[in-house]
């Protein structure tokens, strides 16, 4: 996806790698102690799984996504201390050379589901209650949280349990991406609504320039109603949406289209929510039927298919 403003200076939004808690990982953007209640009883949230190396970000990150660092940073922090111990040891010690000890950095073990779609891939939630797939050539990224931050035209969005397309698309700009996905929570608890809502909020966010004026032009198809199956079986009311943006500015990296799309569940008092967004400009972008695909494989995970993994740890020297 091309960039929008200053705010992806760098990259499309803000992003980080640490999970958020919750049933899949589901927590509003904007009310950090907010737990929705769960169609399943939500187990503790998950460590953060094999941290990719920390990015200094060139805009300033939301409260949500400075919260989420925290955990992250101290265990940077940590490794950081020993590593400048061991330099210590290294050169107080530089009369009667000795191997250089390497910090060994073990992650946590993660949730993960199979797919339910022939050769593509699978995005868990924090906790492997819920689930969707995307085509081979995305790349899962399911401990990421990104998004949008809140600007004076648009409210922000951010999404966890993420994947994206297109990587480096764009030579002319740092970390463009053609399009991507991600999970979020709708504090609403009609459906419908809180689809409608999603599919603006990344909307106006994401394709007008930062500081104004807003110039995309969003055309929403109709609501299709539909069912998500949660992970014991049962049926929750669903709302699948998806919609046109025209961009009206131009830039490097600016598509003139992009399809935004959502599934919307009804969780009684706000809605979880699978987006998934794309140019409509570039070679191998996701079209509104690959989009639509991506959008029904999101479902919950049977405890049975839930498999907990542990990456191999990684050594620093």
């Amino acid at each position: 996806m091309g960039l929008f403003g200053k705010k992806r200076g760098d990259s499309p939004g803000y992003e980080d790698n640490a999970a958020l808690d919750g049933f899949g990982g589901y927590q509003p953007s904007d009310s950090p102690g907010y737990r929705p209640s769960p169609a399943e009883p939500a187990p503790e949230p998950e460590p953060e799984t094999e941290p990719e190396p920390a990015q200094t970000p060139k805009q300033p990150m939301s409260r949500s996504g400075r919260r989420a660092m925290y955990g992250f940073f101290a265990t940077l922090g940590v490794i950081a201390v020993a590593a400048l111990a061991n330099n210590g040891s290294d050169r107080s010690s530089s009369d009667s050379p000795t191997t250089r000890t390497p910090i060994v950095y073990t992650p946590s073990p993660r949730v993960v589901a199979p797919p339910v779609t022939d050769g593509w891939q699978s995005v868990a939630g924090a906790d492997g209650q819920v689930a969707y797939d995307v085509p081979p050539n995305w790349t899962p990224k399911p401990t990421t949280i990104h998004g949008w931050e809140k600007n004076v035209l648009g409210p922000g969005i951010s999404m966890f349990s993420s994947a994206f397309l297109g990587d480096g698309y764009c030579p002319a700009v740092k970390g463009s991406r053609i399009g991507g996905s991600g999970l979020t929570t709708v504090k609403m608890a009609d459906a419908p609504a809180a689809a409608d809502k999603a599919v603006n909020d990344l909307a106006v966010s994401a394709y007008n320039p930062d500081g104004g004026p807003a110039s995309a032009k969003i055309v929403a198809e109709p609501v299709q109603a539909t069912e998500f199956t949660l992970g014991n079986g049962k049926k929750a009311p669903a709302s699948i949406l998806i919609a046109e943006v025209t961009l009206g500015h131009t830039g490097p990296c600016i598509p003139k289209r992009a399809l935004v799309g959502v599934q919307a569940v009804d969780m009684g008092d706000a809605a979880a929510a699978l987006l998934v967004y794309s140019d409509q400009d570039q070679q191998g972008s996701a079209d509104r039927e690959q989009i639509l695909k991506i959008l029904k494989t999101y479902r919950g995970v049977p405890e049975a298919d839930r498999k907990t993994i542990t990456p191999p740890p990684s050594t620093l020297r």
